[in-house]
């Protein structure tokens, strides 16, 4: 991605923007449920599941989050994700991020979930949206707003995403209230869009919304190949698309969105300084920029850590924050209704902003 040469210094985070950025509603549209898992609640249900793990103490896995890239992170991440074996070990992890969400002003958050993760190592489909769904249930019941995106592997063959979504269409009834969207993460390297063409057209004639990681490690052209070969409605990450200016100029007039994660980027090293990220551009670009955490656990930070490391890296203005934010709800997959109602939460709070500061 396209980097300054000359980083000018970070402005430093006041407690007066600190304060609005933490009451600040927001969506969070790029969230990997597994990546929620903290250190205390892993080593938990290793104990509570008899699962032996490759670390002596929650110290020392928190020391094995020093990630060279992509690959090691995900290396730890599966391995983490052998703790989860129940019903109950699904909810508790999800009931524990919405907790943190609802924290951070999160009104309505779309959570990834990667059955073949767990149905690889013989834990059930039925099993995995149970658990996740019984804590989203929840926690709409009690005004949270919530939906569930079903993603594949793209390091595992195209065979084997038709396999997972053979075995989860018995349960979309069960789960329509939740279940609405298909995505595709993994690692971007030597796994192109175009590997699952057909895995994305059949869930596109079956009327789920589709989005996918592009444009994170691998080059502006998986975008592309993602909105032209999938016919994905967001792109995950997309900060590569800087490469190609016709393609920025295309995202800017179709304002597709780009669920983009500042601290995920610093620590899987798209940037090695969060002064160099992009994102300010992307937004002064009239590109539809969201900012979300994905694996929070693992990057360092949930919602509204990632929003004050952008304020004080790039400096940006209440107003692009806001703007940021606004972005977040407008690219929800919700119904146009229960979208206005969230956006006028989030304009109730800058009018509220308007008359404090005047």
């Amino acid at each position: 991605m396209s980097i300054n040469s000359s980083l000018a210094p970070a402005t430093p985070v006041d407690s007066a923007l600190r304060t609005f950025i933490a009451a600040m509603p927001k969506t969070e549209l790029h969230l990997h449920i597994e990546g929620t898992l903290e250190p205390e609640l892993l080593f938990a249900l290793a104990q509570r599941n008899a699962v032996k793990l490759p670390y002596a103490s929650i110290e020392a896995l928190r020391a094995a989050y020093d990630f060279s890239d992509l690959q090691s992170f995900l290396d730890l991440y599966y391995a983490g994700a052998a703790v989860l074996q129940t019903e109950q070990d699904f909810y508790e992890m999800t009931a524990a991020y919405i907790a943190r969400a609802r924290a951070d002003r999160v009104l309505h958050a779309e959570i990834f979930f990667d059955p073949q993760t767990h149905t690889g190592r013989g834990i059930a489909i039925e099993t995995v949206f149970a658990g996740i769904a019984r804590a989203l249930r929840e926690a709409n019941a009690d005004g949270f707003s919530s939906a569930m995106i079903m993603s594949f592997l793209r390091h595992l063959p195209e065979d084997d995403a038709f396999a997972t979504l053979a075995a989860a269409l018995p349960l979309r009834a069960q789960y329509a209230d939740l279940w609405l969207g298909i995505g595709l993460d993994s690692a971007e390297h030597g796994n192109p869009p175009e590997k699952f063409a057909k895995v994305f057209a059949r869930c596109r004639e079956l009327g789920f919304h589709l989005v996918a990681h592009a444009g994170e490690e691998g080059p502006a052209a998986y975008v592309s190949a993602a909105l032209d070969v999938l016919h994905v409605e967001r792109i995950d990450h997309g900060v590569r698309s800087e490469e190609d200016p016709a393609l920025m100029q295309r995202l800017a007039r179709e304002q597709i969105p780009l669920t983009v994660c500042p601290l995920s980027n610093l620590k899987l090293c798209v940037v090695s300084d969060m002064r160099q990220h992009n994102l300010a551009r992307l937004l002064q670009a009239g590109l539809a920029v969201t900012v979300n955490s994905d694996d929070p656990a693992y990057f360092g930070g949930y919602m509204n850590a990632n929003f004050i490391a952008v304020a004080e890296a790039l400096a940006l203005s209440r107003q692009q924050l806001v703007q940021l934010s606004r972005n977040g709800f407008n690219a929800a997959f919700l119904p146009l209704s229960s979208k206005n109602a969230l956006l006028q939460q989030l304009d109730d709070f800058v009018a509220v902003q308007s008359a404090i500061t005047e």
